[in-house]
């Protein structure tokens, strides 16, 4: 299913939102990692780029303009980059062993009073983050603790 750049980019953004940025989960996938590079590129880059745009036009002459516009778009592009892999992820189905064990965490969950539908047949980790964000928020620590 091919999404275009722009819905991409939502689900990306969606995506960083649903996913649970807990200690526990944070070795197993590399979501936290790309999530808490996004949130910085979000807020630094967009300064980064002005300020080097500012700084060669001002410094090296108008002749650098088209280095510095190139730059300034290169830093612009690095959240772009981020939320882009994010929306990627999301709609990746889960590989057998995690689908297995997305399977389990679900059914102990049910058996400890969770009350929800199972997704599809082949979950993508979309679904693995609601889960995840549902075990951290709706379960009891102990519960929480057993899983990790």
């Amino acid at each position: 299913m091919q999404k275009s750049v722009m819905s991409q980019v939502q689900l990306g953004c969606s995506y960083a939102k649903t996913w649970p940025m807990r200690k526990e989960v944070a070795p197993l996938f590399a979501e936290f990692k790309v999530i808490r590079a996004t949130e910085l590129a979000i807020t630094v880059m967009p300064i980064l780029a002005m300020l080097t745009l500012f700084f060669q036009i001002n410094y090296l002459g108008s002749d650098f303009l088209p280095q510095a516009i190139a730059s300034s778009l290169f830093f612009i592009s690095l959240p772009l980059q981020g939320l882009l892999w994010l929306g990627k992820r999301a709609q990746t189905e889960l590989e057998p062993a995690m689908q297995q064990w997305y399977n389990e965490l679900f059914a102990k969950m049910v058996a400890n009073g969770y009350d929800a539908q199972m997704g599809k047949n082949k979950p993508r980790y979309l679904e693995l983050a609601e889960l995840l964000k549902d075990m951290f928020d709706k379960m009891d620590k102990t519960f929480t603790k057993e899983q990790f």
